[in-house]
């Protein structure tokens, strides 16, 4: 059982426990849970739902920016991609998130370089994609948002120049 204070992933949002209802509901306890990314958001969670996670440590944190090289993006033609991005959504691994990071990535890239428009379905994965990544690893390392981001960024950077 978490505590008060604890941090946890419910589905795909990082949330804090703000208080647990002893027997709430049906004589069962609950958490409550304010949303990280938005604290007008507060949910009430059975204590056994299997929907509840708790956040990654540092050194996960760690070894999946060293490993983020080794994860493949996705090569589908742009019929299929929206699925395909629902899917990986829909089980939010840290892997599948930057499986679309860099798809999203590289796809736009490709467009800017191009001289076109960047695609808003590109862009909402990408900024959702993000969101749930950064958000975890930010309450995870203690960091800011955009600081966890610029860190991930820089050990990425560092990675490829030592290859």
């Amino acid at each position: 059982m978490y505590n008060i204070g604890d941090y946890v992933i419910h589905k795909k949002e990082v949330c804090k426990i703000v208080d647990i209802k002893n027997k709430y509901m049906k004589n069962k306890d609950y958490y409550v849970l304010e949303s990280v990314s938005d604290n007008s958001l507060k949910l009430k969670v059975p204590v056994d739902s299997k929907y509840i996670r708790e956040t990654i440590t540092k050194d996960e944190v760690n070894n999946i920016i060293n490993n983020m090289m080794n994860i493949e993006y996705l090569d589908v033609d742009d019929k299929n991609i929206e699925s395909i991005y629902k899917d990986l959504l829909n089980n939010p691994t840290h892997e599948n998130l930057i499986k679309i990071i860099k798809t999203t990535y590289l796809r736009n890239k490709n467009r800017i370089d191009a001289k076109r428009k960047i695609s808003d379905k590109d862009k909402n994965y990408f900024e959702q994609a993000e969101k749930y990544l950064y958000t975890e690893f930010s309450v995870v390392l203690g960091k800011s948002f955009e600081e966890t981001k610029q860190y991930v960024i820089n050990e990425v950077e560092k990675l490829k120049i030592n290859e």
